[in-house]
């Protein structure tokens, strides 16, 4: 598999002018580890790109980190980085890292009691925030800048993206990925990278609905404002709720559902 993020193939058009032959792009999507300290604690399948991000990102969002730092990010835990094809990124702490819990897989949506305990387990570990809610009419012009920054998804119609913006509505940092956990993850990665978290000036803008997962992974960052294309699920706002932050739905040029301030 080519290490770009796009690969080229020849597909067969039909629409109303006929069928005919022409090249078209597709999204690569790979299989990438996350190590912490040496210890498998996610496998993932992403688009190739900012994976030390997205290594980083999942440990913060995921709580994994405690209140270790972030030493250094490399490939690979098992060998040479050519050798997994740069698929295999480990996080190091110094083993100053909680010992990490296996996460091989994606937590699914829950409710009722199940809920109660998700955002129970949550609180325990994250406090309230404690932010500012941005100007809806600010939001909505956000969302309709937005789609422009979109270069993959312009080339190939199937990734997903996430997007920093500050209290200006100025976009800071743009990701695109074909799992849209990922996109936010390393979003929150190069944040952490950069000393920014928590993120309490800013908002988040994903491409996606909004699941109680990415109500958690913007709480874990500290963002005022979790903004989404599509609509939130019941527990995602029972979530923001409880967290203090501020969640939008339906975000579009000249409209916008605020469900929490």
């Amino acid at each position: 598999m080519s290490r770009g993020r796009t690969h080229r193939v020849l597909t067969r058009r039909i629409d109303a002018q006929g069928s005919r032959r022409m090249p078209d792009q597709l999204i690569v999507e790979e299989p990438m580890s996350i190590r912490l300290d040496g210890t498998l604690v996610a496998t993932t399948m992403r688009t190739p790109g900012e994976d030390f991000e997205l290594a980083v990102g999942f440990c913060v969002t995921e709580g994994l980190l405690g209140e270790a730092e972030v030493r250094t990010v490399r490939y690979c835990g098992q060998g040479s980085a050519m050798q997994s094809e740069f698929n295999d990124v480990t996080v190091e702490t110094g083993g100053q890292a909680p010992p990490p819990t296996p996460r091989l897989g994606p937590a699914s949506s829950s409710c009722g009691i199940c809920g109660t305990v998700a955002i129970d387990t949550l609180a325990q570990r994250l406090s309230v925030l404690n932010t500012q809610p941005f100007d809806p009419q600010q939001l909505m012009a956000v969302a309709a800048e937005v789609g422009g920054d979109q270069t993959l998804f312009a080339a190939t119609g199937t990734v997903h993206a996430a997007m920093a913006f500050d209290r200006d509505g100025q976009p800071l940092i743009m990701r695109e990925d074909i799992g849209r956990h990922n996109a936010v993850d390393k979003i929150v990665g190069r944040l952490y990278l950069d000393g920014q978290l928590p993120a309490t000036d800013l908002g988040l803008w994903v491409s996606s609905r909004a699941s109680f997962e990415m109500v958690q992974k913007a709480w874990a960052a500290g963002f005022s404002c979790l903004m989404a294309v599509s609509g939130p699920s019941a527990l995602a706002v029972e979530t923001a709720q409880r967290s203090g932050l501020q969640l939008a739905g339906f975000a579009r040029e000249g409209r916008i559902n605020i469900y929490t301030d």
